[in-house]
């Protein structure tokens, strides 16, 4: 008797399921990054964006400007948060020039890999200059009442783009870094911000002991800025957070080739390496 009484409700339930499989859809998978429904209608080159917006970007008083064109930028990642060195942003590149984009969120490196191509929807963002270097986000207000471009929410920066078939290292050239050419203000203007290597340097201070970015040496950012031999810390350094994996990591004493994204802070060339991998030791 028990018998048939399993029997009916193993059968009853096949019945289920198979009306169950007839009448209901099967979930459509939607990727959980970015925003699927953006289409390119108007896509800008980074270079023109720049241009036209050079008055807020290049000012020494980080002004700003909501975009209010309805335009876009197609580019591919050079730089993200892999290494902790650059925190709440991405560097990305279109061929024509390059920008950071500002976004407050971690492990952006996760769906924003190098040769991660994406398109950018820029109405309604914020496009200004930290130190004259140009980036795209949203407002922030300081302590000291001071408002420039900074990290859009997580919330907002999901709805503005769209990932762009799948990462593409080979996509990302790395341009070798124009030592006479360092004082150049167009040269200064038009790479900030740009994947780049600068040859044959050596690090001022390199004793076999000194480190990236040791807490004691830290400014106000939580950061710590590393000269080059023959060089001013006028011109250029090499910054690192705190934060930043290899900020306990020894400085090489040797000469090494440093690749990261060149930003500046006004006229000083900034070189943020991306990972430890970015140190290359010449032969």
């Amino acid at each position: 008797m028990k018998q048939i009484k399993y029997l009916f409700l193993a059968l009853a339930a096949v019945a289920l399921t198979a009306c169950m499989d007839g009448d209901w859809d099967a979930p459509d998978m939607v990727n959980a990054y970015g925003n699927a429904q953006l289409t390119e209608t108007n896509v800008m080159r980074i270079s023109d964006l720049k241009e036209k917006y050079d008055a807020e970007i290049t000012a020494t008083t980080n002004t700003y400007a909501q975009i209010t064109d309805d335009v876009q930028i197609k580019a591919v990642v050079t730089g993200n948060d892999i290494g902790g060195n650059l925190y709440n942003m991405v560097s990305v590149d279109d061929g024509t020039g390059c920008i950071l984009i500002a976004i407050s969120q971690g492990g952006l490196y996760g769906y924003l890999p190098v040769g991660q191509e994406i398109l950018v929807n820029l109405k309604g963002l914020y496009i200004g200059g930290y130190g004259q270097q140009a980036q795209i986000g949203s407002l922030y207000t300081n302590k000291n009442q001071v408002t420039y471009v900074s990290r859009m929410s997580r919330t907002l920066w999901n709805d503005h783009f769209k990932l762009i078939g799948t990462p593409d290292a080979s996509k990302v050239f790395v341009d070798e870094f124009d030592v006479s050419r360092m004082a150049d203000q167009n040269y200064l203007k038009m790479n900030s911000g740009k994947l780049m290597t600068i040859k044959n340097v050596k690090l001022k201070g390199a004793d076999g002991t000194a480190t990236f970015a040791p807490a004691a040496l830290k400014d106000p950012a939580n950061s710590v800025n590393r000269e080059l031999e023959g060089f001013k810390n006028t011109q250029i350094v090499v910054r690192t957070s705190t934060y930043a994996d290899f900020a306990a990591s020894v400085m090489p004493v040797s000469t090494v080739n440093l690749t990261g994204i060149f930003t500046r802070y006004r006229n000083t060339w900034q070189i943020l390496i991306r990972q430890e991998s970015d140190i290359h030791y010449v032969q």
